[in-house]
């Protein structure tokens, strides 16, 4: 594959990486909100890797080690979401409390469990090898030799931006199918499919952004309220699903714990129901944008470059 020149995209890597490194030690002492940005600047980086000027084994086993990495903290964050979620629902009386009381008590066993394994498979000294990886790939980047890039050529830089246009492309159209294969009714897993297309698809569109300096703000504005917008229903069905779990365990216990259960299955139903109605009024707008950065190409794009300054 065709891969940008290293001065091209060291800005936006290094700034990715610091992002990264910055959080880990709060992510061994276990602070929520280090954990969620950690996996955030993990899948940031995954999407420059691969364009960079590395050698292919290196590049392959860099994306290797942060794709192992966005996985392991997945169920963690997870958890740290369902809790935070319980917390916010009950200020609201539409919400049982002793129902939400009873699902945050299994949340917890869960949470602890799920931290529990995450310090075996990933303990921090891991996650801390691998930013001293990257960083050693940042040098080698920074101090690629000056009077190549000197020499590089016009046609030179077409490659390496037909080559970040291509990986936005696929990330558009694979959004665009993602819409499609969801269609119109509501179901879990596909919107979830959706919205991990929508995520991916920003990540690439932020990258490019910026190692361009084109303008595309509309387009992520869309993305970035539909990642929220169904980050929620997401997170409402998980709760769902904890609700209904819990509610099978009290069957047989408490009649009155298994009402409440169910009362707040209702409403978070409904919520669920009403974020879906909210997607569908918006479906069309975020078509619209998987097919535009499907359709990216250089060309196209130059009617976006910002004038030279």
């Amino acid at each position: 594959m065709t891969v940008m020149h290293p001065t091209e995209l060291h800005g936006p890597f290094r700034k990715r990486l610091d992002a990264f490194s910055r959080e880990l030690k709060d992510v061994e002492d276990g602070d929520v909100g280090a954990l969620h940005r950690t996996r955030v600047a993990s899948r940031r980086l995954r999407e420059v890797v691969p364009l960079l000027e590395l050698d292919g084994d290196v590049s392959h086993r860099l994306s290797r080690r942060l794709r192992k990495v966005t996985r392991a903290l997945g169920p963690v964050r997870e958890l740290d979401v369902l809790m935070l979620l319980i917390q916010e629902l009950e200020a609201n009386d539409r919400y049982p409390p002793t129902a939400l009381k009873h699902v945050a008590a299994t949340v917890a066993q869960g949470r602890a469990a799920a931290r529990e394994r995450l310090s075996a498979k990933s303990p921090t000294s891991k996650l801390q090898r691998l930013a001293r990886a990257l960083e050693h790939a940042s040098q080698r980047l920074q101090s690629a030799d000056t009077e190549s890039n000197r020499l590089k050529t016009k046609r030179s830089r077409r490659a390496w931006e037909w080559a970040l246009d291509a990986r936005v492309a696929r990330r558009g159209g694979c959004l665009g199918a993602a819409i499609e294969a969801a269609g119109t009714a509501y179901a879990a897993g596909p919107l979830h499919a959706v919205r991990i297309a929508v995520k991916r698809l920003r990540y690439a569109a932020e990258l490019a952004a910026e190692a361009m300096h084109t303008r595309i703000g509309a387009d992520l504005a869309v993305l970035k309220t539909m990642q929220n917008r169904l980050g929620r229903l997401h997170d409402l069905q998980v709760l769902l699903v904890r609700a209904r779990e819990t509610q099978v365990s009290a069957s047989l216990t408490d009649l009155a714990v298994w009402r409440e259960l169910g009362a707040l299955v209702r409403v978070v139903e409904d919520d669920c129901r009403t974020l879906h109605a909210r997607y569908m009024s918006d479906r069309a707008a975020l078509m619209a944008v998987a097919n535009r950065m499907g359709a990216r190409t250089p060309d196209a794009r130059l009617i976006a470059r910002r004038p030279a300054v």
